[in-house]
């Protein structure tokens, strides 16, 4: 049984006459009615009644109908994906980001190329700024989010937005109410990322610090954002978190202030490999620079 035998069929079976069928299918008449008593023939089964006057499918014939339609139709379906993946449409697409991106943004950029994309399967990745970066260089992610200048030749730097900086602290341990105020915690035990996972931003929080006229003292360090503002609810020391945390965060057990004195602020990039011009990249980077983000 070829293609060629079922479009056949089903050109007959649609017209149920043969010469029209003939005629749609470009052929004559004869080679048509060949084709129908062959594919018969390999099926053991009649498709057709026919006598001078009419041509009728039969039981076996109606049945075969909506099998093969529904195999053409399935047959369009994988043609079609398979100029999506062709068109680099499909297949697999990988995002990193750091900690400190608000988890609803990279929700709605997902929402956003799956609609646009539903053949992708995206994958999420929690990943430092440095990993980030090699893992890019590499080809193991697509595209990036991170927080720091970016020195490599085969990477492309978008800016996303500049983040200011807040002190985030536990409203029962701490008690002071505005900027000028934040010298009163220089004995205070602060918690910082830690310095191997985010050295540029490690010295950013020194930097601010030394702005007001201290040095802290970092007693406990960690690697996620999250963890570092659950430290500071549960009571374990104070640290400095980028404004966009502090403006998404509604625990009533801590409180941010924000740094407006001091004129630092740290880049959040979208990075992408300088090669890459697919289309769902640059749909990606389009949604995050046109959105209204919550900064």
């Amino acid at each position: 049984m070829e293609l060629r035998h079922l479009k056949y069929f089903l050109a007959v079976a649609e017209e149920l006459n043969f010469t029209k069928a003939s005629e749609k299918l470009f052929i004559s008449q004869p080679p048509l009615s060949r084709q129908i008593a062959e594919l018969e023939e390999e099926l053991q089964a009649k498709l057709f009644i026919r006598n001078n006057k009419k041509v009728e499918l039969t039981e076996a014939g109606k049945y075969f109908e909506k099998e093969i339609k529904t195999l053409f139709q399935n047959l369009e379906l994988i043609s079609a994906k398979t100029k999506k993946i062709a068109e680099n449409v499909s297949g697999e697409f990988r995002i990193a980001y750091i900690s400190s991106i608000y988890s609803a943004v990279i929700s709605d950029l997902i929402k956003h190329l799956k609609a646009q994309f539903p053949y992708v399967n995206f994958k999420l990745f929690e990943i430092s700024t440095t990993k980030q970066i090699d893992a890019l260089e590499q080809g193991k992610i697509e595209m990036g989010i991170i927080r720091s200048p970016v020195k490599s030749p085969k990477i492309k730097s978008h800016l996303w937005f500049q983040d200011g900086f807040s002190i985030v602290f536990n409203k029962k341990n701490i008690q002071i109410k505005s900027e000028k105020e934040i010298l009163n915690l220089k004995d205070e035990t602060f918690v910082f990322f830690n310095k191997d996972y985010a050295p540029h931003y490690h010295e950013v929080l020194l930097e601010l610090c030394a702005f007001y006229g201290f040095t802290p003292k970092i007693i406990h360090e960690a690697n996620n954002i999250n963890s570092i503002v659950q430290l500071v609810k549960n009571g374990l020391g104070i640290s400095i978190v980028p404004s966009n945390i502090a403006k998404n965060n509604q625990d009533p057990e801590i409180d941010f202030i924000e740094l407006k004195k001091v004129n630092l602020f740290t880049n959040v990039s979208i990075i992408t490999s300088k090669e890459d011009d697919s289309e769902i990249t640059k749909t990606a980077v389009d949604f995050l620079l046109n959105k209204s983000s919550s900064r």
